[in-house]
């Protein structure tokens, strides 16, 4: 059994998603120590436990120390079966946080996996479903991923009650050399039970300081009424993305300022990708072989990745600092 230090790097939940799906491609048994250690609250949260126990039914694994506070599991895998599955995650847990537990395990089912999931779409410290559906998708595709996510409904912190429907095929994963792409920025900005002007302040101001530093974008705005209140915004082009999410004082201009700012950043440094789809892409770089991408900084998130993704696979990233980026590859 694979002993994994969970309060290595970043120390943080996604230390043991990566570690639960590549266990499942594998077929290496895991022990989990420190889960989340050095946190204000350690342990496995609510949203830990779901995508944990999803996972475990779909590969029909043996696992222990599921509940909640636990800070060490084990997780034993036996083969990655297929199906239909409805999750409720309660609350307002990141639906985007529990399916990268288990997406890097789904081009090797065995059949066709169908998910039916409520959480939070947009919620504090984990990617929006719109930068899942327009970012991260994007990017996997090139790598020959298969599966599509519909978003339902938004679901807000704190009440959640968001919904989101996945599908995915089995497929066979190939490398890819990703380059920066130049395209239009589009975007959407969107509230739920609030004034109508909320997401259109939002739009024009994305749009506004987008323009300013020269780039073109088109923002499509949505109102709605839905089970919790809230807003945000996302703006994506190529492999890059940016977002904010409202919450109570908080101007709506200020939100939509906010997502610009982060996508310029990325996009004034000339990478390919940008920092938050960096960490995401490494497990499945792995398995895919001979892949590679620039960033402009090497985040914890993505050292964590990389060293997670060593301990089970037979794979050495090589990191290069190339004209003020880092390359990362592997071969």
């Amino acid at each position: 059994m694979l002993e994994i230090d969970g309060s290595y790097g970043e120390g943080g939940g996604q230390l043991v998603r990566t570690a639960v799906a590549l266990s499942a491609v594998t077929g290496k048994g895991i022990r989990v120590t420190n889960i989340r250690k050095n946190r204000p609250n350690p342990g496995l949260k609510q949203q830990h436990l779901k995508a944990l126990e999803t996972a475990a039914k779909i590969c029909q694994a043996q696992i222990s120390g599921l509940f909640p506070g636990s800070t060490e599991l084990s997780f034993v895998p036996v083969e990655i079966k297929g199906g239909k599955y409805d999750i409720d995650i309660g609350t307002a847990g990141s639906i985007t946080l529990f399916l990268q537990c288990i997406m890097p395990a789904l081009p090797f089912a065995k059949e066709e996996v169908e998910l039916t999931i409520k959480g939070g779409t947009d919620v504090a410290w984990s990617p929006t479903m719109d930068y899942l559906q327009h970012v991260t998708f994007s990017a996997l595709k090139q790598l020959g991923y298969s599966g599509r996510v519909t978003l339902k409904e938004h679901g807000y912190y704190p009440k959640g009650g968001g919904k989101v429907s996945a599908y995915f095929k089995p497929c066979r994963l190939q490398g890819f050399h990703f380059l920066k792409e130049e395209e239009k920025i589009k975007g959407i900005s969107h509230a739920s039970n609030l004034p109508a002007h909320v997401p259109l302040r939002q739009a024009e101001a994305a749009s506004t300081r987008l323009m300013e530093a020269g780039y073109p974008s088109q923002i499509e705005t949505q109102s709605f009424e839905a089970f919790s209140t809230g807003s945000g915004i996302t703006v994506w082009t190529g492999y890059m993305g940016g977002s904010a999410l409202g919450k109570r004082g908080l101007p709506a201009e200020k939100v939509g300022k906010d997502a610009a700012d982060e996508i310029i950043l990325e996009l004034r440094a000339g990478a390919s990708v940008d920092t938050y789809l960096a960490d995401q892409l490494i497990p499945y770089m792995a398995l895919a072989g001979n892949s590679s991408y620039t960033v402009r900084e090497l985040s914890l998130h993505t050292k964590t990745n990389i060293w997670v993704t060593e301990q089970f696979l037979d794979v050495n990233f090589r990191i290069e600092k190339k004209e003020g980026l880092f390359e990362v590859s592997v071969s």
